[in-house]
């Protein structure tokens, strides 16, 4: 039988084939923070966009989540495994900044069991054309997708010296066996809050600076 101590996370991180998706330049990343901040939209919509930039979930992750998968007080969001591409449970560490969000998202959806409700039907979670409509709008259009923001992430973290496995990890790329989907999930979960709370302080520092600024907390 196989001990969980004999388990090693390049057991389970191995290369997978990679969809290339719209996305902006790093450099262009500030000017969209600020495009979403000021969003002439509907609030639930320009909340579902910074919650992306900063969860970097996939777009049917981020839509379909219910208000029962958040635990506020312990900052974090634990996504059920049918709802996962690797259908595997993944948990999402969430930044003071995120649980703001959160907080706002709650005023306008708390009565309703989604995050984000459907315009047309409040019993039914935002469409899933919503998030690409916005970018469109915001003139994107072909430049920038919703995934495009986990591409992002992906590669800026790397770059500021992030482990490779906790970034993979919290990108839910890992493909997960029987043996490592019962505790996969939660693997280097100390590590990951930091570097989520570490990428939405430098979201934060780009939006307000117009500029990437260095990470000073940038991992070894």
């Amino acid at each position: 039988m196989l001990a969980w101590a004999d388990i090693r996370p390049g057991d389970i991180l191995k290369a997978t084939r990679k969809t290339n998706y719209a996305r902006v330049d790093a450099k262009d990343l500030p000017r969209l923070l600020n495009q979403i901040e000021v969003y002439p939209g509907a609030h639930v919509t320009r909340l579902a966009m910074k919650l992306m930039a900063l969860t970097f979930v996939r777009t049917g992750e981020l839509i379909g989540a219910r208000w029962e998968e958040f635990d506020l007080p312990a900052a974090r969001w634990d996504i059920p495994a049918e709802r996962m591409k690797m259908r595997t449970p993944h948990i999402v560490p969430l930044a003071t900044q995120t649980l703001e969000v959160l907080g706002m998202l709650r005023e306008l959806s708390g009565n309703s069991e989604w995050v984000f409700p459907g315009d047309r039907n409040a019993k039914q979670h935002m469409s899933n054309n919503t998030i690409l409509k916005c970018l469109e709008r915001m003139g994107y259009k072909g430049e920038m997708t919703g995934h495009g923001f986990r591409g992002l992430a992906s590669t800026i973290l790397h770059e500021q010296g992030y482990a490779h496995e906790h970034i993979e990890l919290q990108l839910a790329h890992a493909p997960r066996n029987a043996v490592s989907a019962a505790y996969n999930h939660a693997l280097h979960l100390k590590a990951r809050a930091k570097m989520m709370q570490d990428w939405t302080d430098f979201l934060e520092l780009a939006q307000r600076g117009g500029k990437i600024l260095p990470f000073e907390g940038a991992a070894a």
